[in-house]
């Protein structure tokens, strides 16, 4: 339960201590006394199923730090590196003799960023102990029986090595501590001593949860198969680094992992990782090939390791790691088995702390009371998707996408107006063709704007206004055959729902949600570590259009993925481009749009050269996984719309453009 305070009239001090007192009162009473006897949480609560509960005491919590190693030496000095591991666990249960779980967040933010809505850093007293611990993990769970564990990646902050951006070392430096609280690697109580340091008060248990880079770190481990690793909570998180960085051949980002590794290392890594930091140059070349650096980055293919649950959480509108990353790991656990949960919001890189606050914690509360403490609450049970439908509405799904769920392929046709055409179940004549030129100055709001009229920069197809619902769930695809008029190109292809709604407003700063100065409280305090945090509204937009996925390509790449080459101008190719995962209803009376163009302003860079593209309309399709199939567009589309269907306007209104992309995953709000 959380305590909704008014920020501006109560000082720190007095939340403190009256999250204090609260806590006491908890432990002092009857109940309270009785449950710290019990294993934590143990039994039901007087009704429901079981819960564990706030039994322990957080302010006298023991803290501590302690010095893993990897058995790596990346910064190549002849040591085996070691990674700060910073520790806040109930004091009673060791006392007790019980071992407990542990929650894990492993990091390169901690020191250089800050973690959530508020750009938190962990403190520490000045004999180096931790004092603050970033997020709500440790106040709420702690006093619950669990354990957290707030993992400084190699060369950031307290640890040693060097940051190698999603490579054996940030893997390696998470894992290693799993090992350690399982008894299979060596800590010390220093970070250059000899003294050891033991985990006998853990279980073993671990479950690792984060946002952006720290979700992605999870993914890593969870691929390695590390015995003791329950579950993971990744939160918009990365599932293979090149498509971080590139769109199938098509850059993403004007810099390249180096730059990443720069930024988040500390002061005395940068001293000494040069090595590191020219490998990241040697082999990430901009030219957007495949190499070994990215075979060792892409966890999709480990898939099959995965023995952890996964509960995954990605905004539809995520610009910074976008949902293609979400798709393509969810599809290939599925297909191993892995027991899965799934929340997709219409924010964009944005926790759902600051979305849905009291529903997640929650539910993220029972998910580690099942996985970890291994409560038989029912979560594995439940409905294994929720979906915001409108700003803070949900929906739920059994499994997702759902059973009815079928690829469908739709293909565009030549209108009446040049580059103004319809999307239909039947292909178009032989010899009809499209043509547009890529202006990097236009991105795809400016295309949705202008989608019923010409315009040179793009190509539209769209339905007839809907007769009836069409929901889309899951991954899509577009397949053109183009003909360039130069030796490079890029590729756009968009999704668009045409028609007013009430969106959250992902092209925003705040990406979906206004931050408030109201706090609410989330677990207990000390006067070093408050669990108040900033409560959030969903900022909101009126549109008259909504993207719904986008996918980019370098037409170079059409012969083999992940390797380019230069085309010959007038000869045609064939390529697959992949859409990001998103779940939509384009709701009836609106229209479903496919629009095919070049750069997408501030999300893929431009090609060398802008050229004139032609496509051949007859050989040029998407897949699309529309809910109910092909039977579900065919009545979708057949027949007037209502009535009752709003007009749409004669100039669109819709979400500011994209902003130039983030180079960091986590972005201003990590």
């Amino acid at each position: 339960m959380a305590t909704r305070v008014r920020g501006t009239r109560l000082t720190y001090r007095t939340l403190v201590v009256a999250a204090v007192a609260a806590l006491t009162a908890v432990l002092l009473s009857p109940a309270g006394a009785q449950g710290a006897a019990r294993p934590p949480g143990s039994g039901a609560r007087e009704s429901g199923p079981p819960e564990s509960r706030p039994v322990y005491s957080y302010e006298n919590a023991v803290r501590e730090s302690v010095w893993v190693d990897t058995g790596l030496d990346g910064d190549g000095n002849g040591r085996s590196d070691r990674v700060a591991v910073d520790i806040v666990r109930p004091r009673e249960p060791a006392h007790q003799g019980r071992k407990i779980p542990v929650i894990m967040d492993a990091s390169p933010y901690y020191a250089c960023c800050g973690r959530g809505n508020e750009s938190q850093l962990k403190t520490y007293d000045a004999d180096g102990r931790p004092v603050r611990f970033p997020l709500h993990y440790d106040n709420y769970f702690v006093p619950r029986g669990y354990a957290f564990v707030a993992v400084d990646l190699a060369g950031t902050n307290r640890s040693d090595g060097c940051v190698d951006v999603g490579g054996r070392s940030d893997v390696q430096s998470a894992k290693a501590v799993i090992d350690w609280l399982n008894g299979r690697a060596r800590g010390y109580t220093t970070r250059t001593g000899g003294d050891r340091a033991t985990a006998g008060w853990s279980n073993g248990r671990t479950g690792m949860i984060g946002k952006s880079y720290d979700g992605t770190v999870a993914n890593g481990v969870a691929a390695t198969g590390v015995d003791g690793l329950r579950t993971i909570v990744p939160i918009g998180a990365i599932s293979s680094w090149y498509d971080y960085y590139f769109a199938q051949g098509a850059p993403l980002y004007n810099s390249g992992p180096d730059w990443l590794s720069g930024y988040v290392e500390s002061p005395e890594a940068r001293d000494r990782c040069a090595a590191v930091q020219q490998k990241l140059i040697d082999q990430a070349p901009r030219t957007g090939d495949w190499t070994r650096l990215w075979s060792e980055r892409d966890y999709v293919k480990d898939a099959r390791k995965v023995r952890a649950s996964v509960f995954a959480v990605h905004g539809m509108q995520d610009l910074n790691v976008r949902t293609k990353h979400l798709g393509q790991w969810w599809d290939a656990l599925a297909e191993q088995g892995v027991e899965r949960k799934i929340w997709l919001s219409q924010t964009g890189h944005v926790d759902p702390f600051d979305y849905r606050r009291a529903e997640w914690v929650h539910t993220l509360h029972r998910w580690f009371d099942h996985y970890l403490l291994g409560y038989d609450n029912g979560i594995d049970r439940e409905p294994m998707a929720d979906i915001e439908r409108h700003p803070d509405q949900w929906s739920t799904d059994r499994v997702w996408p759902p059973r009815t769920t079928h690829t469908t392929t739709v293909r565009p046709t030549a209108g009446s107006a040049p580059g103004v055409g319809a999307l239909t179940l039947k292909p178009a004549r032989p010899g009809a063709t499209e043509t547009f030129t890529d202006d990097p100055a236009q991105s795809e709001t400016q295309w949705a704007a202008d989608l019923d009229r010409t315009t040179d920069a793009k190509t539209g197809f769209r339905t007839a206004p809907l007769t009836g619902d069409l929901r889309l769930a899951g991954s899509s695809s577009v397949t053109v055959t183009a003909t360039p008029s130069t030796s490079t190109a890029h590729l756009s292809a968009v999704l668009v729902d045409i028609g007013p709604d009430t969106i959250r407003d992902y092209g925003a700063s705040g990406e979906g949600i206004t931050t408030l100065d109201d706090r609410t409280c989330w677990g207990a305090s000390t006067t070093g570590d408050s669990s108040c945090f900033k409560e959030t509204l969903a900022d909101t937009a009126d549109v008259d259009r909504t993207v719904i996925s986008r996918g980019w390509a370098d037409l170079g790449t059409y012969a083999t993925a992940g390797h380019g080459r230069p085309l010959t101008p007038g000869r045609a190719y064939t390529i697959t481009i992949d859409l990001a995962a998103t779940d939509h209803v384009v709701p009836a009376g609106h229209r479903l749009a496919l629009i095919v163009a070049g750069t997408d302003r501030d999300l893929i860079d431009p090609p060398d050269s802008m050229p004139t593209i032609a496509l051949d309309l007859a050989r040029t399709s998407a897949k699309l996984p529309f809910v109910g199939g092909a039977g579900a567009f065919v009545r979708a589309t057949a027949g007037s719309a209502p009535a009752t269907a709003t007009p749409l306007a004669d100039r669109f209104e819709g979400v500011a453009p994209p902003r130039p992309a983030h180079r960091i995953p986590g972005g201003s709000r990590s």
